[in-house]
């Protein structure tokens, strides 16, 4: 099975439009401050869709969850590609809400069951990373193949409508899923409303998840808000550099974005097989967590200097780095809310923190299209990094247990941490 919840996380993120969603955008005409109402309208319909959803694909069926979300997503794809309306992209940014709210939680509720069923449950944030990585690595080849689409076409239409072929394959991939994965119960379907009131009550009553599901709409939030910047950041940078002057802006721009979005992807990868090895380096997943949240504000003051610097090279370290540090951070804090939820409504909780994520980048996305339109040409995308710097310290300064989330022990003591609560006497 793990090889199958690998190949979804693969075809999954055959997504070509992703890499220049930005800027197609932009080709079609919208403001930076459009584009921000445009993925906040996303982000949330898909809070006001995925707690349901989640709750839905708990009692009707996990499987059939993610065929739905894969048919909305193909329906997307298609409008995506084949129109330049205004009316029409909010059309299929719906579509593509709607398959957002069915698909996230749901796999990852498929895969910690069946972790269960084999007494694997010790190793969630190892399967999960392994699952991530692949879908890292998915996302770095149809990078060289939007790259490549681009540069022949020098248009943005195909890298739409293309993608709705994967995502085809992947509803073909579900359905030799065993069924007894679907999690279905002999309960009336009236019991989605039990359901979703029994994961808002974890989530909002239970101290602990609670802290999770801010800590998701900040760092996970900021990430996803702040990460499609890169697009035109690289852009102007480039086409303001001697580089590749043998060829069109449109091609030097594709260029410029294979190179760092393969890098970046195929960091996420190998960072995402690491998460499991990073929590034991710090001494468990709660200290892991605090020290990448130290880490992520350096990866934004970094990506801060490098626009104000007009400075390439920073601009992709910082790219590297926070495509590292999410991928590890990920696993982690997916193993964290698990811990907590109880199995029966682990969907509808996956999907509690997948709409506080969701709000969170509808916030940010929102406000850095307008900050961004607003700032003058030689500052434009500095609010970037100062946001993200922001949130890490807000992150810090409000955690309850403060600098003890972070950690300097070496591995040897956490190893030696480890034989000493081992050896304590149970009570």
């Amino acid at each position: 099975m793990i090889q199958r919840f690998c190949l979804y996380g693969f075809l999954k993120n055959q997504r070509y439009f992703e890499p220049f969603w930005i800027i197609a955008f932009l080709d079609k005409g919208l403001s930076f401050a459009s584009i921000g109402l445009l993925i906040g309208f996303r982000e949330i319909s898909i809070a006001l869709l995925e707690i349901p959803t989640g709750a839905i694909a708990d009692v009707v069926g996990r499987r059939w969850a993610m065929i739905f979300s894969h048919v909305a997503y193909v329906v997307a794809f298609l409008v995506f590609g084949f129109s330049s309306s205004i009316v029409a992209i909010f059309v299929a940014m719906l579509a593509f809400a709607i398959g957002e709210a069915f698909r996230t939680g749901t796999h990852k509720a498929i895969i910690f069951a069946w972790l269960k069923s084999q007494g694997r449950e010790r190793e969630k944030t190892a399967v999960y990373g392994i699952t991530r990585s692949w879908s890292q690595a998915g996302s770095a080849v149809s990078v060289i193949i939007a790259a490549v689409m681009v540069f022949v076409s020098r248009e943005y239409s195909a890298i739409f409508w293309m993608s709705a072929i994967p995502t085809s394959l992947n509803i073909v991939n579900f359905l030799t899923y065993p069924s007894w994965l679907d999690g279905v119960t002999a309960e009336k379907k009236s019991n989605v409303v039990r359901l979703l009131l029994e994961g808002l009550r974890q989530c909002f009553f239970q101290k602990s998840l609670r802290r999770l599901l801010f800590e998701s709409m900040g760092y996970e939030g900021m990430f996803k808000a702040g990460k499609d910047y890169l697009q035109p950041m690289l852009q102007q940078l480039v086409l303001a550099a001697p580089l590749l002057m043998f060829l069109d802006p449109i091609r030097r721009t594709a260029v410029a974005i294979a190179v760092v979005y393969t890098a970046f992807y195929l960091m996420g990868s190998y960072a995402a097989r690491m998460s499991g090895t990073a929590s034991e380096r710090f001494g468990g997943e709660e200290r892991a967590a605090g020290n990448l949240w130290v880490a992520f504000g350096i990866a934004f003051l970094i990506l801060l200097a490098g626009n104000l610097t007009d400075t390439l090279a920073l601009v992709m370290a910082s790219a590297l780095g926070l495509a590292g540090l999410q991928n590890v951070w990920r696993p982690i804090l997916i193993s964290r809310v698990a811990k907590q939820a109880e199995e029966h409504s682990m969907a509808t909780v996956l999907s509690i923190e997948s709409q506080a994520k969701s709000l969170g980048v509808a916030g940010f996305a929102l406000l850095l299209g307008v900050c961004v339109d607003w700032m003058p040409e030689a500052y434009r995308f500095a609010p970037v990094g100062l946001m993200g710097i922001l949130v890490a310290l807000l992150a810090l300064v409000s955690s309850p247990t403060g600098t003890r989330m972070l950690s300097t022990r070496s591995p040897i003591q956490a190893v030696q941490q480890r034989g000493e609560n081992r050896s304590k006497p149970l009570h």
